[in-house]
């Protein structure tokens, strides 16, 4: 259940169908990464950056107020948004970074969506001393410009991508573009458990730091594993490390939650598994959004982070297994628990963790009062407040 196979397919979603151009790039990468994972002396310092620089473990926090008000199940956020820079994507960021050292390449290539993860591996390579180069989205760029402004403050070039709907599909062509002319050089540092092998493979193991983390916290805070585990699915790197080390424990239930944006035609959201169309996206078979004769459809968010036609394929797996269920919940819904986190809590999050928790507080009022649903929290929401008050006023 837990393993592609060693052409790196997860079932019938993954592989490696990609150009000819990159099919040396990935084996170097994946032939480095396996020595990386099994070098000891690899992950006791992705280990220390993770705890001095990112600033793990981060916290499980119960939000009684808002359980109360619910007068539901217990809940329990995993605060991702706690980390430096402010969001789960540095984790993945870091274990790049050091690969990329490893591999002694000399420039970083990201892409970017919310920004999060643009910001991340600015961050990142501004750390290790790496020059980086950031794709993102016209239209990513004017919702996100505070993280615009973030990634160039930490030394990044911030290319604009006018191509396709403008948004993070479009940013990670141009990054792929940009590898296949300078793979000798550079290193790409893909941020979602997308894309062809070894990349799905490699995020979820930099990312199941959350999950590993929250089993125990869970654990010392309830003296048992909680009844369900709900997280926000983009590509879906955060809800795969939450879930993945509970894959093994049947009776938690595991929740994805995508973007039903503003309503249910093609092209006004990013719900891949309302249709389980599949296809061939940037590298990957998995589920992807799509029109009748095959060509990829343009989607639509509120949160950028989200707004992304294909999903990562260990999740269309776990969906054809039966071990996890996907569900989705719009714009207006993520706008209304954004606002209650922030009224009852006093935590602001992500618009992306916002759909994990309009989710939450959907079904929390429906369990019983001893039953447990952990949360990830993916990110913080101070990237968002443009959105948010525009919303708001009606723009």
């Amino acid at each position: 259940m837990t393993t592609p196979d060693a052409r790196g397919w997860f079932g019938e979603f993954g592989g490696r169908l990609v150009p000819e151009t990159l099919v040396a790039p990935l084996q170097e990468l994946e032939q480095a990464y396996f020595a990386a994972r099994d070098d000891a002396s690899f992950q006791s310092e992705l280990a220390s950056l993770l705890h001095t620089y990112v600033g793990r473990p981060t916290p499980l926090t119960e939000v009684p107020r808002l359980t109360a008000k619910l007068g539901g199940a217990r809940l329990f956020l995993k605060r991702e948004d706690l980390t430096h820079t402010g969001a789960h994507k540095i984790n993945n960021a870091m274990g790049q970074m050091l690969l990329a050292r490893r591999m002694g390449k000399k420039r970083i290539i990201a892409e970017t969506g919310a920004g999060q993860h643009g910001v991340a591996t600015a961050a990142a390579a501004a750390r290790f001393g790496f020059a980086c180069t950031v794709y993102m989205g016209r239209v990513d760029m004017e919702r996100q410009a505070l993280n615009v402004e973030r990634m160039r403050l930490m030394g990044a070039t911030v290319v604009p991508v006018d191509a396709g709907g403008k948004t993070l599909k479009d940013a990670v062509s141009e990054a792929m573009r940009d590898w296949v002319a300078r793979v000798r050089d550079s290193y790409y540092v893909l941020g979602s458990a997308l894309g062809p092998h070894p990349y799905p493979l490699m995020v979820r193991d930099f990312q199941t730091v959350i999950g590993r983390e929250a089993r125990a916290q869970i654990i010392a805070a309830c003296g048992r594993l909680p009844d369900e585990i709900v997280a926000c699915v983009g590509g879906g790197s955060n809800a795969i490390g939450l879930f993945h080390p509970f894959l093994q424990d049947s009776q938690v239930a595991l929740t994805g939650v995508e973007a039903g944006g503003k309503g249910r035609s093609l092209g006004e959201h990013a719900a891949r598994f309302a249709d389980k169309n599949i296809g061939i996206l940037q590298g990957v078979k998995t589920y992807v959004l799509q029109n009748e004769v095959g060509q990829i459809a343009e989607t639509h968010s509120i949160s950028a982070g989200l707004d992304y036609a294909g999903v990562g394929p260990e999740h269309a797996h776990l969906e054809a297994l039966g071990r996890a269920r996907y569900t989705s919940v719009s714009d207006t819904e993520a706008l209304a628990a954004f606002k209650e986190l922030a009224e009852t809590e006093g935590i602001l999050p992500a618009l992306e963790s916002s759909h994990a928790i309009a989710y939450a507080i959907r079904i929390a009022p429906e369990r019983r009062k001893d039953e447990v649903v952990l949360i990830g929290l993916s990110g913080r929401g101070d990237k968002d407040l443009a959105t948010v008050m525009g919303a708001r006023h009606g723009h």
